[in-house]
């Protein structure tokens, strides 16, 4: 499957669709991350991951990656619906300020609404890939496996 929306859908009840995200869940704030849960995964699913960007980060890397990757958590069983806010469960990757886990949003002063997607992939094979991957890390490990998916966008802007 390529990367196109599927029949997952994935909400927060910290923020709507679209919504501002709390400043709880921002870098300006406690710095964690919000709660998330889904439905519809599909059946032939054995591990689901969640990656965070921000496409409105004016960053461009030498390899043609663009944006902000906030957090990558992977190793994700199907069976599981929900994340609870603050969880630390699962494996963490690499997020682009070199840390591992969530480091929530916080675009530069002045530089107006960004937006943030948290992205929930289905993938047909439970690999049990090691901690600290970057994104294109993982991405390249798992794209052949990726059987749905879908975003949950939420924007913040500092002031």
């Amino acid at each position: 499957m390529g990367f196109a929306p599927s029949d997952m859908q994935l909400t927060s009840t910290a923020f709507s669709p679209h919504g501002a995200i709390p400043r709880k869940h921002t870098g300006e704030g406690e710095d964690v991350s919000p709660p998330l849960a889904w439905r519809s995964v599909p059946p032939q699913a054995r591990s689901l991951a969640l990656i965070c960007h921000d496409p409105d980060a004016p960053l461009v890397a030498a390899g043609g990656t663009y944006g902000y990757v906030h957090w990558v958590l992977y190793n994700i069983p199907a069976s599981v619906t929900h994340l609870a806010e603050a969880s630390r469960d699962y494996t963490a990757g690499k997020n682009d300020s070199g840390k591992s886990g969530y480091g929530g949003p916080m675009p530069p002063n002045g530089h107006g609404k960004h937006h943030y997607y948290f992205w929930l992939l289905a993938l047909d094979n439970d690999a049990q890939l090691p901690a600290g991957l970057t994104l294109w890390e993982f991405l390249k490990r798992v794209e052949p496996h990726v059987i749905g998916m879908n975003r949950l966008v939420g924007t913040y802007e500092r002031r």
